[in-house]
C-alpha cells in the first residue's frame, strides 16, 4: 500500500484505487505539478539557508535532550529494557497502521514474539516491518545509508508477502490521482518516473554524505529534507511510507539520536496524521522543479522528536518524582493525578517502566479502594479515571 500524502488531510477524501482519490469538495484547488525535467539532488542549498526561531529552538532543545541520553542509557538499563520493548511494538502498530494495515492487539502481540504465524496480507507486512525494526536498532552501525542497502531493506520489508517487487524500484508510474465529483480524474501529484528512480537514490545517498562530512548543516534538519525527497521520488510499487520512517530512524540513530528505540516516532507521527500528511503537502509544493520549501516537514520531525525526548525523560523520572524511597503505589498514585481522562493498566505500564505487571495491579486496586482514582468497566477493557474528575 502506498504512502499517497499529499490529499489525505483534506476533508471528505476517499481512497478510491491505489493511487486514486475522489475529492468530495468542489472548491479545491489543484495546481500542476511536475515536470519533464529531471530533479536534481543537492544539499548545498543548506548553506546559505536561515532558519526561524522556532526550527532553531527545536534544534537547541534537542541537543539539550541528546546531552542527557547517555546518563539515562547508563543508569537505568531494566527501565530502558522494558522501553525498546514497549516502543516495538508501538512502532510495528503504528507505521503500518498508517497504511491501513491492522491486526487485533493479542495477534499483534503473538507477532512480535514469534509465536505464531501470518495468517493473511496484513500481518504478514506487520512482520516484515518488525525484522526490519529489529535490524535497523541492532545493527544500525553497520546500515550504510546506500541504494543497495535501501533495496535490501525493502526487499526484507516485503519478505513475508507475495509480491515480487520487494527489493526492486518501482518500474510503472505511481502518479496520485483524484477523482472530482463529476468523475473527472486529475493529478495530484508525480513522483519521478521509474527510469529517473535509480539514479535519484543514488543521487540522494552521495548528496546526504557529502553534507554529513562537510557539517554545514545540522544533521536534524537535514535528515528530514532527505527523507521528504525520498517521498516525493516514491521509489517503490509499495511501502514508500513505511520506508521513510525505518529510514528516519536508521539516520537518526547513525548520528546519535537514538530516541526511537524508547518512544515509539512512529507511534507520534500515526496520532497526528493529518498534520503528518499537510507538512509534506506543504512541503512538496514545486518539488519538482526544485523550488518546494521544505521548513514545513522539517518543523513537524523537529517537534515529534522533541516530543518523544520529553516523554523519553517523563517516563524515566517519574519514580524520581514520587521520592527518593517511593513506592509502586506511590509511582502509580504520581501517574493517575497527573493524567487528564481516562486510562488503562498498560498505559500506566508504558508510563512507569520500572513497574512490573503485579506492581501495577495492587497499586490500582489500593489507589481504588482509597477512591484516589475510580474503575470504569471490567476485566480487560477496564479503563481507571481521577476521583476528582466526578
Amino acid at each position: 500500500m502506498n504512502t499517497l500524502f499529499l490529499m489525505i488531510y483534506l476533508p471528505k477524501c476517499l481512497l478510491f484505487s491505489q493511487n486514486t482519490y475522489i475529492i468530495g469538495r468542489k472548491n479545491i484547488e489543484l495546481g500542476k505539478k511536475g515536470a519533464d525535467n529531471m530533479r536534481k539532488f543537492d544539499y548545498n542549498f543548506l548553506k546559505n539557508r536561515t532558519w526561524d526561531n522556532e526550527i532553531l529552538s527545536y534544534v537547541a532543545k534537542i541537543h539539550e535532550y541528546k546531552g542527557k541520553q547517555e546518563f539515562y542509557i547508563r543508569s537505568k538499563p531494566v527501565e530502558l529494557e522494558r522501553l525498546i520493548e514497549i516502543a516495538k511494538v508501538q512502532s510495528t502498530e503504528a507505521s503500518n497502521r498508517i497504511e491501513g494495515i491492522i491486526t487485533t492487539r493479542s495477534r499483534l502481540q503473538q507477532l512480535m514474539k514469534d509465536k505464531t504465524t501470518p495468517k493473511n496480507r496484513d500481518e504478514e507486512e506487520i512482520l516484515g516491518y518488525r525484522n526490519v525494526l529489529n535490524l535497523i536498532h541492532t545493527n544500525y552501525e553497520y546500515i550504510p545509508f546506500q541504494s543497495n542497502y535501501i533495496l535490501q531493506l525493502h526487499r526484507d520489508l516485503l519478505k513475508y508477502t507475495e509480491h515480487s517487487y520487494g527489493g526492486k524500484y518501482k518500474t510503472t508510474p505511481n502518479e496520485i490521482d483524484a477523482v472530482l465529483p463529476n468523475g473527472e480524474k486529475i493529478m495530484l501529484f508525480k513522483p519521478l518516473d521509474p527510469y529517473e528512480t535509480p539514479e535519484a537514490i543514488e543521487s540522494i545517498c552521495h548528496s546526504y554524505q557529502i553534507a554529513l562530512e562537510e557539517e554545514f548543516v545540522d544533521p536534524l534538519i537535514l535528515i528530514p529534507c532527505v527523507i521528504l525527497d525520498f517521498l516525493c521520488v516514491h521509489p517503490f510499487s509499495d511501502g514508500n511510507g513505511r520506508m521513510s520512517r525505518l529510514l528516519t530512524l536508521l539516520l537518526l540513530y547513525k548520528n546519535d539520536y537514538v530516541i526511537g528505540k524508547y518512544i515509539s516516532i512512529e507511534k507520534e507521527i500515526a496520532d497526528t496524521k493529518e498534520s503528518y500528511y499537510q507538512a509534506l503537502s506543504l512541503s512538496d509544493d514545486r518539488w519538482r522543479i526544485a523550488e518546494n520549501d521544505p521548513k514545513p516537514f522539517i518543523k513537524y520531525m523537529l517537534g515529534i522528536i522533541l516530543k518523544c525526548y520529553r516523554e523519553f525523560e517523563k517516563r524515566l523520572t517519574i519514580s524520581e518524582k514520587s521520592g527518593a524511597k517511593s513506592t509502586a503505589y506511590d509511582i502509580v498514585k504520581n501517574f493517575a493525578l497527573d493524567t487528564i481522562g481516562t486510562f488503562t493498566k498498560r498505559d500506566v505500564m508504558e508510563s512507569c517502566p520500572s513497574l512490573g505487571s503485579s506492581s501495577v495491579e495492587l497499586a490500582l486496586k489500593k489507589l481504588v479502594e482509597d477512591k484516589t482514582i475510580k474503575r470504569i468497566g471490567k476485566g480487560r477493557a477496564s479503563k481507571y479515571v481521577r476521583f476528582d474528575a466526578y
